[in-house]
């Protein structure tokens, strides 16, 4: 810390002004008034320095102190994340509540990890090793799904002249000293700083070509998303957003999750927090919260630390990449983040852009999201940082700033439609709005690992989808009954798809997740049906006799009444179907 105070001499929410411009340093960590308040340097001009403010700033006035801490806003990382429950700069809530009460009280100074508590610690170096920056010094057994493994903190370099034992350690105690080449010494600990701004290094990016397999059958089978990609989840109030990442949180093949609950209301983040620690992670057989960080930043906490909390939670993510794990973020929501960019930037009285927005959002929309990716990090090891961001646009309006310049920066697009969330069809995710960059990158996977026919499969689906949209424009115009035989089947064929497919409860025990292999069998079965259905009909079969089939409704419960290990039962479906459609050639 260092001993740099200036005075405020201008206030207006969450933004001050304060002299010391000349000492201060852009993005400074600064703390303000008898309070302490945990601020940030974001404009210098001059002797002027411009700060927001992480608290609420009711109080503090002309002549109040600003102390620079000399360091910017950073985070701690190290053992006794996972699990942990931070507000928006990582300060842990339950350590907030154990120090202020359940009122959390201004100007708070709690450390993010814990300095007391020991770890076991077991090294993977020895003395006389070199080291660099990324190179992992040993591992915590964290919890009982993950271990934490311990990274040198990028920059540093040299030789390990003393390396500790296994045993037990506070994050106080040193656990490696390093002398590089000009014989200077180094301290390393159990935990480093890392400042939120500023991205982790790696050694090189990589193709995303494994998709993060999330067992919801519109997004892994038509729209899929790759670990180290960007997708967005836009959708109005009540379409399922932060239920869609909730299922995701859950089920997604993913190591590690960051939830970020950015300006949603406090209610959602009490489910979120009350319902989690119950959870089972289906992939460990350990409580969920064992590989899952959450950052709690509602709507009525400051502004500014929303603004924050996006950043916190993404270089949380990258830590854990530089570890080598898979990681998914959940941002919910950045439009919450982009209006607290707007509203800060209304009190900086900058040249507003389009509704209001600063010209800056697609800038800072870009940054964010440029932080996903599969990577070789320093280390030489692989990890991925995937980003899926809801965004709430007014009224649904996909039009609107935020939405539009997220679209940019992403490859996957998952558009929640309001009709269908009011039909209480869920997930609400619109074939037609959506789309996904990924398909030709992931289909080696699938190809490999699934069906061959992935690919094929899905072009197809979405064919259909595409002809029954078009049909639907004329039904509503001439109704259904006035169209030939063939565009009846397609219609229906399209039912199948999307009822006994597409639509997948999180409440059903066997169909609240979906592997790979069972939609594979489940697609091409529909796909099969729609198939034969037209070759009978091609021979002179009409359509009601289709349609009447008694083994269509099997078709369509298939997804709940077909375990996920019992997948030759789709074979006796399929003969039967196939049957009966032949027996009306007779």
């Amino acid at each position: 810390m260092t001993d740099t105070t200036a005075e405020v001499i201008w206030v207006s929410g969450p933004v001050m002004r304060s002299s010391g411009g000349d000492v201060l340093s852009m993005y400074e960590t600064v703390e303000v008034g008898a309070a302490r308040l945990i601020g940030e340097v974001i404009a210098l001009d001059g002797e002027v320095a411009t700060l927001q403010i992480y608290e609420d700033t009711g109080g503090i006035r002309p002549g109040d102190p600003v102390v620079g801490q000399g360091a910017p806003l950073s985070v701690e990382i190290g053992p006794g994340l996972l699990g942990q429950i931070f507000d928006g700069i990582q300060r842990p809530l339950n350590a907030l509540r154990s120090a202020t009460g359940v009122f959390i009280g201004r100007g708070a100074i709690v450390t993010p990890l814990d300095r007391e508590k020991a770890w076991p610690f077991e090294p993977r170096l020895k003395v006389g090793d070199s080291v660099a920056g990324g190179d992992i010094l040993g591992v915590v057994p964290e919890t009982s799904a993950m271990e934490h493994r311990v990274l040198a903190p990028p920059g540093v370099a040299g030789e390990i002249f003393y390396m500790a034992e296994p045993g037990a350690y506070t994050l106080n105690d040193a656990i490696a000293r390093v002398k590089d080449a000009r014989g200077r010494e180094a301290e390393l600990f159990l935990w480093h700083r890392w400042p939120v701004r500023q991205a982790r290094p790696y050694r090189e990016r990589l193709l995303p070509t494994e998709p993060l397999i999330t067992g919801q059958r519109v997004l892994d089978a038509l729209f899929p998303l790759a670990k180290g990609g960007a997708a967005a989840i836009p959708g109005g109030f009540g379409t399922g957003k932060t239920i869609t990442q909730h299922q995701l949180s859950k089920w997604c093949e993913a190591d590690l999750i960051v939830y970020v609950g950015c300006g949603e209301r406090g209610n959602e983040m009490t489910g979120i927090l009350t319902e989690l620690p119950n959870l089972t992670d289906p992939r460990t057989g350990h409580a969920l919260l064992e590989r899952t960080i959450l950052i709690a930043n509602t709507s009525n906490m400051p502004v500014a630390a929303r603004e924050a909390s996006i950043y916190t939670g993404i270089t949380l993510a990258e830590a854990f990449r530089d570890m080598g794990y898979a990681v998914a973020l959940m941002a919910d929501s950045t439009s919450r983040w982009a209006e607290a960019l707007r509203e800060i930037s209304g009190r900086l009285e900058e040249m507003p852009a389009e509704e209001g927005f600063p010209a800056y959002l697609a800038t800072r929309l870009a940054e964010f999201y440029e932080r996903a990716g599969a990577v070789i990090t320093l280390n030489g090891g692989k990890g991925s940082v995937s980003v899926i961001g809801a965004v709430s646009p007014p009224g649904g309006d996909f039009s609107e700033p935020v939405t539009q310049q997220t679209k940019r920066f992403v490859r996957t697009f998952w558009g929640l439609d309001k009709e269908l969330a009011a039909a209480r069809y869920f997930p609400a995710i619109n074939p037609i709005d959506s789309y996904s960059e990924y398909p030709d990158l992931v289909a080696g996977w699938w190809a490999e690992n699934v069906d061959p026919g992935w690919q094929e499969m899905r072009g197809q689906a979405l064919v259909l989808l595409q002809e029954d949209y078009q049909l639907q424009r004329i039904v509503k115009i001439i109704g259904e009954e006035a169209l030939p035989d063939a565009q009846r089947l397609t219609l229906a064929a399209a039912h199948w798809l999307k009822e006994g497919f597409l639509q997948q409860s999180a409440f059903d025990p066997v169909d609240m997740f979906c592997p790979p292999a069972k939609q594979m069998r489940m697609l091409k079965l529909i796909l099969g049906t729609f198939r034969k259905a037209r070759e009978v009909m091609a021979g002179g079969v009409p359509f009601y006799q289709v349609r009447e089939l008694e083994e269509l409704g099997a078709l369509m419960r298939m997804k709940s009444a077909i375990k996920a290990d019992e997948l030759e039962r789709f074979d006796e479906l399929e003969k039967s179907l196939s049957d009966k459609l032949e027996a009306l050639t007779g």
